[in-house]
């Protein structure tokens, strides 16, 4: 119903929808105990609208104003089932601020809200609207922190396939690479075997030939001999002299020998071999010290496939993952450590904007570090030391850097600088490390540094 109707079918006593409404014989209609409370506190039975005097003490219903009056609460009730008392079927006008509920007059003049306080429904859903929009604030931000999670995890899951994908396709083309060395080795040393049978089956063949001549040739001078022997004495003596001339035509030989290194020396091809073949693989392999983390790598700088080199580029769709820097351009190295001496060159080349380095393992990355970083720059063409958090100190060079070589000392507390083309000591930094370091390169140049390779050989200790 409209609010007109409403209004129409409302008690002018109690301004509520009427409840068991009587009507006077001004034809005015009201509660019937809100007539009845009236009346009480007046003299006269006097209509509460017009003033006109009733002689009815017990005004009748209005049967069709109680019907009309009920089926309008019914219906309110069923749009806005929490707009009414469930009690006194009153509509909620008031907020109890004790009891922290909706009631209506009647609850408030009630024993159950005896001395309590009370507000109007509008000022307190406005009230407890801003106190709530409060608390929701910490949720939703919460939300938004779990939304901006869950985006970067989803990026970090196809990360993980893109790393996936190129990761395989670098392990098969390293093992291209070996799988190509190892034929070309098995072809060689196939060939080498194949090559030596045949040099050693011909001589076998020319030394077989050789007897067979000298063994033809002593049957025939013995068989001919023997047939001397066999002849008549006069035919003997006659052809004796030629028969002894025929013997010693053919001087006894040698006793024929068999040939010294004659058969294939197996050991020779095949001693040793895993071992022969790894170690003849250090041509076509390098061993680099650091290898670098594109776990750590900051988004602008890009890593080489073997990991061992780094340049700045545009900025890269990576994960924010917590191993990764975010202020600095820096990379650091797979690993770390803590006890020993390490040794690793960097070659800087032509790059005008470079640090290399240690920091500790321990240093936060997301932001500013403020310590835990020892290391050596070149800047705006000048050479600089520092050891975070203290300011940097300028270095003066008689030579412009191409490489340089990091050495750490943990035993003795000692990070130096030099110049492995000259051998010449840069700068020695000297600090009791505590934590686990991990090496580390910062370039803001599109100019690679490189982290270089080291021969790598193979000692082999007998036994005694």
């Amino acid at each position: 119903m409209s609010h007109q109707s409403e209004k129409d079918l409302s008690c002018a006593v109690c301004q509520d929808i009427f409840r068991d409404p009587v009507f006077l014989s001004c034809t005015h209609s009201f509660c019937k105990a809100c007539l009845h409370t009236w009346w009480r506190e007046k003299q006269l039975q006097e209509c509460p609208v017009c003033k006109k005097i009733s002689l009815q003490s017990d005004p009748p219903c209005n049967l069709v104003l109680k019907n009309l009056c009920e089926t309008f609460l019914l219906q309110r009730h069923q749009r806005d089932p929490e707009a009414l008392c469930s009690l006194h079927s009153e509509k909620l006008r008031l907020f109890c601020l004790d009891h922290q509920q909706p009631v209506c007059v009647v609850c408030r003049d009630s024993k159950t809200h005896i001395n309590h306080r009370f507000r109007p429904i509008d000022e307190a859903a406005l009230d407890l609207r801003e106190e709530l929009q409060k608390s929701l604030k910490p949720l939703q931000d919460k939300l938004k922190l779990f939304e901006q999670v869950k985006g970067n995890c989803d990026q970090t899951a196809e990360h993980i396939k893109v790393q996936a994908q190129n990761t395989e396709r670098l392990i098969k083309e390293q093992f291209k690479k070996l799988r190509h060395f190892l034929q070309e080795e098995e072809e060689a040393r196939i060939s080498a075997l194949r090559e030596e049978e045949e040099q050693k089956s011909q001589v076998m063949k020319e030394k077989t030939e050789a007897l067979s001549r000298d063994t033809a040739a002593l049957s025939d001078t013995i068989r001919a001999t023997e047939e001397e022997l066999r002849a008549e004495d006069v035919s003997f003596l006659l052809n004796y002299k030629a028969a002894v001339e025929r013997i010693q035509q053919r001087p006894l030989l040698e006793d024929p020998q068999l040939l010294s290194g004659a058969l294939i020396d197996v050991a020779k091809h095949l001693g040793n071999l895993s071992f022969n073949i790894w170690n003849k693989m250090k041509e076509v392999v390098s061993y680099t010290p650091v290898i670098l983390d594109p776990n750590s790598a900051h988004p602008h700088l890009l890593l080489s496939d073997d990991l061992t080199s780094v340049r700045c580029g545009e900025k890269q769709q990576v994960p924010e993952n917590p191993e990764r820097f975010d202020y600095y351009p820096i990379v650091l190295g797979s690993e770390g450590f803590d006890s020993g001496t390490h040794t690793w060159d960097v070659e800087v080349g032509d790059s005008t904007d470079w640090k290399v380095g240690v920091l500790a393992e321990s240093v936060h990355r997301k932001g500013e570090p403020i310590s835990g970083l020892w290391r050596v720059g070149f800047y705006r063409g000048q050479y600089s030391v520092r050891s975070l958090p203290e300011l940097s100190t300028v270095l003066f060079l008689e030579k412009k850097l191409q490489r340089i070589r990091i050495h750490v000392d943990l035993e003795r507390g000692k990070l130096s600088f030099s110049d492995p083309d000259t051998n010449t000591h840069i700068h020695t930094i000297t600090h009791t490390f505590t934590e686990r370091l991990v090496p580390y390169i910062s370039n803001l140049n599109k100019l690679p540094l490189k982290i270089l390779a080291v021969r790598k050989s193979v000692t082999v200790k007998q036994s005694m």
